[in-house]
Order: C-alpha cells, then structure tokens, then sequence
C-alpha cells in the first residue's frame, strides 16, 4: 500500500531554453511603475500643470506615460 506524502508530489520539470518563473520582486515592480506612472500624470493635471517637476511643463507628460510605459512592457515578459 503506498503512501500519500510530500515524497509523492511530481516535480515540475522546464525544458531547456523553457520559460522559468518570475522573480518574486517582478509583479511588485511592474504594478508600481504603472501606478508611478499614472499618479505622476494625475499630480501633473491636478496641479494646474506646475508639478511634479516645475519648469518642464509638458515634459512631466512625457516622463508620466514614460514610466507607466516602462511598467506595461514589463507584463510581456510576466509569466
């Protein structure tokens, strides 16, 4: 009769070349990039156009979509 135990589990196995798992600090880091992102534009328009970085104006867009951009890229390689 056998027994059931943590010796009887299967082991996952991953081809060579096959796609591993991700790191556990990747989905903490694309979430907080997306949401970086979107707070940086938010402060930006809620501001009247003067913050986060006064003096670029329009440029704070740019770095805004830039760092969400950045986060959104990262969910292609998320596994």
């Amino acid at each position: 009769m056998a027994r059931a135990g943590k010796d009887d589990e299967p082991l996952v196995e991953h081809p060579e070349g096959g796609a591993a798992p991700n790191p556990v600090w990747f989905k903490p880091i694309m979430l907080g990039l997306m949401l970086l992102g979107l707070a940086w534009v938010l402060v930006f328009y809620l501001s009247s156009m003067a913050f986060p970085i006064p003096g670029i104006g329009p440029w704070n867009l740019v770095i805004g979509f830039g760092i969400a951009f950045v986060g959104f890229l990262m969910t292609t390689r998320w596994r």
